[in-house]
């Protein structure tokens, strides 16, 4: 089967050992099926599980091969589009919901790693950093909205004391929010599928849902096998392809690329980034960069629109470094990798119910980390009869690309080109 093994990746280099899962064969009946392995359905498989529900989750590939396996491993709060833009385009109550919910993915995660022990390097502490006076104003403003709705572990830095914590020059200041930080995250995924089936759910690895049957009582169809479930919950992402055509014409894949360092020496490591937080630039295409838990520097930023993995993903990503860390230019690059997250026209996440039985979320648009963790709760909320949360987010409108697949790619490519430059131009 093509393209199911980890990619090469430092994550899948220095993952925990794992348990060999069987693709499923045969007939399965379950009370709810989720198809795909990654935070989203394995999240929600948690939450239903700890309630008593029984769940079986089917994976194409492995657990974490899509993007829950090779992000930039940030925990970051809120979503792609701030609580400021939700406040606009929705009601104050659905709003009010959407804000308070802004911070609890974080906590769903480090609430996980304590209660089921999972090893994935846990670092506290996320910086956002401002490249131009302007991004800085925008975190002045973003510093009270989060503060509004009770979030309060935020510190304004200027320029002296941003460089108290990133060795550079490039930025005029930034924001630090300690409830942010970073993890290893494809070890966070697999200790969650190990806490899944702790509970006695079950997990078929090299099971792609090929067909969802839809009626009173779904069933879905997977090449060896097939699953008969009260509820489906659809999990996917940017790794769903068309199985679902509803949702295949609202996002789009697209790739993001991320390069990790050999091993830097405790002396160089510390002088980069002294109190080990993690970084992203507030550019429209944004960088990000860490340490891994063995001292590694791991580098990310671009979007490629649709999902190609670009020839050389070195040649994109170790400029950027270089412009932050120019100290790093005798470096070797050890990892290099490209991996896919699923972009919406209003940059907000889709959460929602086919028919009766079928229910989604999708399109976190990069900013998924902690969001999938709270959709987990959110959606197996809603499959327990406590609709409120879920329909804030099912109330979010949901657009298709302008003409369609054919023209998602050209459309979303030139309105990043005009960001872009409106970043280069600090306008």
């Amino acid at each position: 089967m093509a393209h199911t093994a980890y990619p090469q990746s430092y994550y899948a280099a220095s993952a925990n050992p794992v348990p060999q899962r069987p693709a499923l064969q045969g007939e399965v009946e379950t009370d709810v099926c989720i198809i795909g392995a990654g935070y989203t359905g394995l999240s929600t498989a948690l939450f239903l599980l700890e309630n008593g529900f029984k769940v079986s989750i089917v994976e194409a590939a492995k657990v974490g091969f899509g993007a829950s396996g090779r992000n930039g491993g940030q925990i970051v709060n809120s979503y792609s589009r701030d609580i400021d833009v939700i406040e606009r385009t929705v009601g104050p109550k659905q709003a009010q919901l959407l804000g308070q919910m802004a911070f609890e993915g974080g906590r769903i995660i480090r609430e996980r790693i304590a209660k089921y022990d999972i090893q994935c390097d846990l670092k506290d502490g996320g910086v956002f950093a401002a490249l131009t006076s302007k991004q800085m104003g925008h975190l002045e403003s973003q510093k009270k909205l989060w503060e509004r709705y009770g979030h309060t572990q935020l510190e304004l830095m200027d320029e002296k004391r941003i460089r108290e914590v990133v060795a550079t020059d490039n930025y005029v200041g930034g924001m630090l929010d300690m409830s942010g930080g970073h993890i290893h995250p494809l070890n966070l995924a697999l200790g969650e599928a190990a806490a899944v089936e702790s509970l006695g759910g079950v997990i078929y690895e090299q099971s792609p849902a090929t067909r969802i049957e839809r009626g009173a009582n779904p069933v879905v169809h997977t090449p060896q096998g097939r699953i008969k479930a009260k509820f489906v919950v659809v999990a996917g992402n940017a790794y769903l392809g068309n199985l679902v055509p509803e949702l295949a014409s609202k996002s789009m894949p697209c790739g993001t690329q991320v390069i990790t360092t050999e091993p830097l020496s405790d002396e160089v490591a510390a002088s980069l980034l002294p109190q080990d937080y993690c970084v992203e630039d507030c550019n429209y295409l944004l960088d990000y960069y860490r340490l891994t838990g063995d001292k590694r520097l791991i580098y990310g930023g671009g979007v490629v629109y649709g999902a190609r993995d670009p020839a050389n993903i070195e040649a994109i990503i170790r400029p950027k470094m270089l412009k932050t860390f120019p100290q790093l230019k005798d470096v070797k690059i050890d990892f290099a990798w490209t991996g896919n997250f699923l972009l919406t026209l209003s940059r907000l996440p889709q959460v929602g119910r086919i028919g009766d039985n079928i229910y989604y979320s999708q399109g976190c648009s990069g900013h998924g980390v902690t969001y999938t963790h709270l959709a987990g709760k959110v959606l197996a909320e809603a499959l327990r009869g406590q609709a409120e949360r879920f329909d804030a987010f099912a109330g979010l409108p949901h657009y298709p690309f302008p003409g369609g697949r054919l023209f998602q790619v050209p459309f979303s490519a030139i309105g990043a080109w005009y960001y872009t430059l409106r970043d280069k131009l600090g306008v």
